[in-house]
């Protein structure tokens, strides 16, 4: 089967299509023919050797998948022919055919395609867990979303009002993401170029509920200063590079809160929670409520420069690969 792989850690760039054996059926395992796989920044991490899990050289990279079932356990929930969306989690997604365990196996709804399905469970799962089990998200709140025309940032611009938020103010960089921002559903959008102004402005002074930053860097400060009494700064990440540190005496004096969200720690330690947040957001997805992912497309031999993308921060939405 063809896959993408990274045999040295130099970069997105050395990430190589390769042709490789197929992995073999495990006792628990679903078998899927893989249409299409989702990249996330990790990605860009592992391709380097910077991230917390380095895997053995050489690895397939990609966490998370949509494709059909071809074999499936007797009494799964899922049997062949179905369409599935599936977390490998950390590597062995971008190939043509994956195992995965049963219990990271979900049955897409009709009304998403594969494509956008490759895109879901990574991003809107880690924006559900901000949300919902992290953030207190609570109805008639505010959200304010940086990078927020890249992965997390649109999954949170689809998600937020399903889950509540009254309002959801975009941070971006440019019109031309300005423009994915609102097509993503933000209520209101601001250029990081004086944005902590701006959404004092939008909000009267007042300020905003939640803060969902996967960015970090030098506007953390102001993502502190930007909150209301009793608001929540969600820490995803650092695709900006630097990693803050805060001064706790603001959150005394504000009453405010720093949330991390590591989501997949938080699964491992939470037997069964991606169930119980597929239970949740498929629904929603279902009928409307939360709309599908609108991914950027890149065929497989294109990988290298689709996660590239996520690394020089060029990416509009989030990032699938095509493999069928």
């Amino acid at each position: 089967m063809r896959a993408a792989q990274v045999s040295k850690l130099e970069g997105p760039e050395s990430i190589e299509i390769v042709d490789i054996p197929e992995p073999e059926p495990t006792a628990d395992g679903i078998v899927i023919d893989v249409h299409a796989a989702g990249v996330a920044f990790p990605d860009v991490l592992m391709s380097r050797g910077l991230y917390q899990i380095k895997p053995e050289l050489p690895f397939v990279v990609g966490g998370e998948v949509a494709g059909i079932v071809r074999e499936a356990p007797a009494g799964a929930h899922v049997r062949p022919g179905d369409r599935v969306v599936a977390l490998t989690m950390l590597g062995n997604a971008l190939a043509e055919v994956a195992v995965v365990p049963a219990g990271q196996v979900f049955a897409l709804p009709d009304a998403v395609s594969l494509a956008a399905g490759a895109g879901l469970l990574f991003n809107d799962l880690t924006v559900h867990c901000a949300l919902r089990t992290r953030g207190r998200l609570a109805a008639g709140e505010t959200v304010l979303v940086h990078g927020a025309a890249g992965g997390i940032g649109t999954s949170t611009l689809r998600m937020a009002p399903a889950f509540g938020a009254s309002r959801v103010v975009a941070v971006v960089s440019s019109e031309e993401k300005a423009a994915v921002a609102r097509a993503n559903g933000a209520t209101d959008v601001v250029l990081t170029d004086g944005w902590a102004a701006a959404v004092k402005e939008l909000t009267g002074g007042r300020g905003v509920d939640v803060v969902v930053d996967p960015v970090g860097g030098d506007r953390f400060t102001d993502s502190l200063r930007s909150l209301a009494p009793a608001g929540r700064l969600l820490v995803l990440g650092f695709t900006g590079g630097e990693i803050p540190t805060v001064r706790v005496n603001r959150l005394l004096l504000n009453n405010i809160d720093v949330i991390g969200v590591g989501w997949g720690a938080w699964v491992l330690s939470h037997p069964g929670y991606l169930t119980e947040q597929w239970a949740e957001v498929e629904p929603l997805l279902a009928d409307g409520r939360i709309a599908p992912p609108q991914p950027v497309l890149y065929p497989l031999e294109r990988t290298a420069e689709a996660v590239a993308a996520l690394e020089n921060r060029s990416a509009l939405g989030k990032v699938v690969v095509t493999l069928r």
